[in-house]
């Protein structure tokens, strides 16, 4: 049982869900800032359980939808698509179970996340195929991960949103779009000649592993710009403070390996470090959320 449920959770790499989670949590606590973060349990539960379904549903889909390429490269022929270790009619199935989960608790949080859940579902699946036509697909995988911090804050506030949390919750989508435009095209360089071969598309691939790297940090300095306009705009203090000034040296050193080790090294820049900037964020937040400011500078 146990295997099963490493081998199932291996082939949506479930332990990837800390990039966008704690983003999605992060926007949930502000959301519902007026009662210290916290939106009650079922609504805490079922922006749990969107979160879980749409992401396994997304990499169901991208599984399937790359399994001839996945086979072809060295890198990824072992996955379990390619390899048989999990059946085509098995992944279908999950996909679309999962995919059905996910507009069921968007149904049960309130109507805007119901009539606005497959408009995400299709919009987080479409990534899987932009590699197809388009350099800029880690734009589009952006998006799609802004949608679970945008997704979350409308689980709390519905309709009623004002127009300074608009305006927060597109900064923060807009920063976690940057964010992953950066380590995305890090991630990418692990494949540059294998999709410059094949034709397949992406800023790596457009642009050469130097100035593609150029861009990633261009675009992870915005983001840092981003995030401390959204913490400005959300009255944060020392908290959020602390947390960004870990944000912005954990991406430091994340570049630094990109560039100065070899491309072993790569999965050490996108895991370990981006998994600690999306909980680093989440801590920050929620120090100053549950205090209410309560940590101020002197």
């Amino acid at each position: 049982m146990l295997a099963t449920i490493r081998q199932w959770g291996g082939f949506v790499r479930f332990s990837h869900t800390v990039f966008a989670l704690p983003f999605a949590l992060a926007a949930m606590a502000v959301a519902a800032r007026e009662n210290r973060g916290w939106p009650g349990w079922r609504t805490f539960g079922l922006i749990i359980a969107a979160m879980v379904c749409a992401r396994t549903c997304a990499m169901a889909f991208n599984r399937i939808a790359d399994r001839e390429f996945d086979a072809q490269n060295p890198r990824t022929a072992n996955r379990h698509l390619p390899a048989g270790q999990i059946s085509l009619s098995s992944a279908m199935t999950l996909c679309m179970l999962t995919g059905i989960g996910f507009i069921l608790a968007a149904f049960l949080i309130n109507p805007i996340c119901f009539w606005l859940s497959p408009v995400a579902l299709a919009a987080i699946c479409f990534y899987s195929l932009t590699k197809r036509f388009t350099d800029f697909t880690h734009v589009y995988l952006g998006i799609a991960l802004a949608l679970a911090p945008v997704g979350a804050w409308l689980a709390v506030k519905g309709v009623n949103v004002s127009m300074l949390e608009a305006v927060q919750m597109v900064i923060l989508a807009a920063a976690v779009i940057l964010w992953l435009v950066g380590f995305d095209i890090i991630y990418a360089l692990q494949d540059y000649e294998f999709d410059r071969k094949r034709g397949l598309h992406s800023l790596v691939v457009r642009w050469g592993p130097q100035n593609a790297l150029t861009a990633a940090f261009l675009a992870h300095m915005v983001m840092c710009g981003l995030l401390l306009i959204f913490g400005l705009l959300c009255r944060f203090r020392l908290a959020f403070l602390v947390g960004w000034f870990l944000i912005a040296g954990c991406l430091t050193l994340e570049h630094w390996i990109a560039r100065r080790r070899s491309l072993n090294w790569v999965n050490l820049a996108f895991f370990r470090l981006n998994a600690v900037i999306s909980l680093v964020f989440l801590a920050a937040v929620l120090a100053e959320v549950v205090f209410k400011g309560g940590f101020r500078l002197r």
